[in-house]
């Protein structure tokens, strides 16, 4: 046996069931993958090997007792650096917490423990999940497996490549701006970004706490929404999550009418990626479902209003890191020296750049015209997404403008925020949003992936896997 035949989620388990392999089998390989493989890569920044094969030597013993089992029993997973593990460090990706440990576990890995799955690792970001390329981690580049000169994207870069280097059947990540979505597009894996609050914050490191959601990557659509339906779930340890009434009920139709925005797709968009989008609109209409044109003028607004509520919330959530209460800590004279010298040596530039955005933001004087506005722009995006949603039942867009890009080459931070043009105004709306591969586009000798975009109403997360499936996996 090999990982590779058995590399869904839903495979896994019909092998355990089947007795045509072991969850100690399949761990063991994964982990051979991750020692062979992630030396080059880079995807894990640690691995739990004991730790895991005791939980698959378990897993083994129950299926061999022929007892009820979870879902996920048995299922290895990986487990971005932001979310809480008890007894190991959660770094989010930072000099900042090198040191901490998780005094508890996140929810999500609660509930992931609950249905069987193993973790066999944690996985490398931008620091505090500020970045779209994975460069800006405190401990090293992520490569992207499909071309190890470029990119995984960010931040959820590490749990991408696990998932395309076939080290997982799935990773967690998180998603502020993008950050599940482009790493997919980038790696050619799918992503998923849930209605905000179908998932719960709790025990994950909070970078822009009315943005951030966690949420699957995967090989296939099926998979991300079984993990998805594992993680999901109201918790009354965060109370922005949700209920199944939180929002009118989203049908599943046999086929769906699909609004494309194309303004914002015909500028700035490298032209492969053009012509692979416009091929997948043929395929939607080859497969029954209606394309229209809509107009989405704010969306082109999303991501200067996201670049200010962003930062603006980064600089309110990392003010807790001073040197006194957990995480580096660096001796000053006084107390504003020792917030001073900690704060220097334990950000990265990116981070500093962003907190410096948003206390200017957020600062007397400007409050109001920059990051009131921004709210304001947000209401009414959100206010043109529903208008929309009367309309149509889809959009579609691509999930980012290019295809990965080599590593170092985008040294202008505008350049690379412009990464996210298309994934922003999903988590400024709150709406879910799946990426999910497209194909490949030529760059000399590589083969590139990109992934498109479907964006669906609030609660409409079944919507997006049901066409998701009938686009992706059965073409698999």
């Amino acid at each position: 046996m090999h990982t590779a035949n058995f590399k869904t989620v839903t495979a896994l388990v019909e092998a355990y069931k089947a007795g045509t392999t072991t969850p100690s089998a399949v761990v063991d390989e994964y982990l051979e993958v991750v020692a062979s493989q992630d030396s080059d890569i880079g995807a894990f920044l640690a691995v739990y090997t004991e730790a895991a094969k005791k939980a698959a030597k378990h897993a083994t013993e129950q299926y061999a007792a022929g007892e009820d089992t979870p879902p996920l029993l048995g299922v290895p997973y990986a487990l971005k650096n932001n979310i809480l593990y008890q007894g190991e460090f959660a770094t989010a990706g930072s000099r900042m917490l090198e040191n901490y440990t998780a005094t508890y576990d996140a929810t999500v890995v609660t509930r992931l423990r609950e249905a069987g799955a193993i973790c066999i690792g944690a996985t490398n970001m931008d620091e505090f999940a500020m970045g779209s390329s994975t460069e800006n981690s405190a401990f090293g580049l992520t490569k992207n497996p499909r071309s190890t000169s470029r990119v995984p994207g960010g931040s959820s870069g590490g749990s991408a490549a696990a998932v395309a280097m076939e080290a997982v059947p799935f990773a967690l990540g998180t998603d502020t701006g993008g950050s599940i979505r482009q790493p997919a597009s980038y790696c050619g894996v799918v992503g998923f970004k849930p209605t905000y609050g179908a998932v719960s914050r709790y025990g994950i490191v909070a970078m822009g706490s009315s943005l951030d959601q966690a949420g699957p990557l995967t090989h296939t659509v099926a998979d991300a929404a079984l993990v998805h339906k594992t993680i999901s779930g109201q918790d009354s340890n965060d109370a922005t999550t949700i209920t199944d009434t939180t929002y009118p009920p989203v049908e599943i139709k046999d086929t769906y009418t699909i609004g494309v925005p194309r303004h914002l797709v015909s500028e700035g968009v490298d032209q492969a990626v053009q012509d692979g989008f416009n091929n997948h609109i043929k395929a939607l209409e080859a497969a029954g479902h209606k394309v229209v044109d809509i107009e989405l003028p704010l969306f082109a607004e999303g991501l200067s209003a996201y670049y200010i509520v962003m930062p603006a919330e980064v600089s309110s959530n990392l003010a807790r890191y001073d040197g006194i209460r957990y995480g580096l800590s660096v001796p000053g004279d006084t107390l504003l020296e020792g917030y001073e010298r900690t704060r220097a040596e334990g950000f990265g530039a990116e981070v500093k750049r962003r907190i410096l955005l948003g206390t200017y933001v957020l600062s007397s004087g400007y409050y109001d015209a920059y990051y009131g506005k921004a709210e304001q722009v947000r209401v009414q995006m959100r206010q043109e997404l529903e208008e929309q949603f009367a309309v149509v039942d889809i959009i579609l867009t691509p999930t980012a403008p290019t295809p990965a890009f080599v590593a170092g080459q985008k040294t202008d931070p505008i350049a690379m925020y412009a990464q996210d043009i298309f994934t922003v105004p999903v988590n400024l709306t709150g709406v879910p949003a799946l990426s999910i591969p497209a194909g490949v586009v030529s760059d000399g000798e590589d083969e590139l992936p990109y992934g498109v975009q479907y964006i669906a109403p609030h609660g409409g997360d079944a919507r997006l896997f049901d066409l998701g499936q009938r686009m992706y996996d059965e073409r698999l």
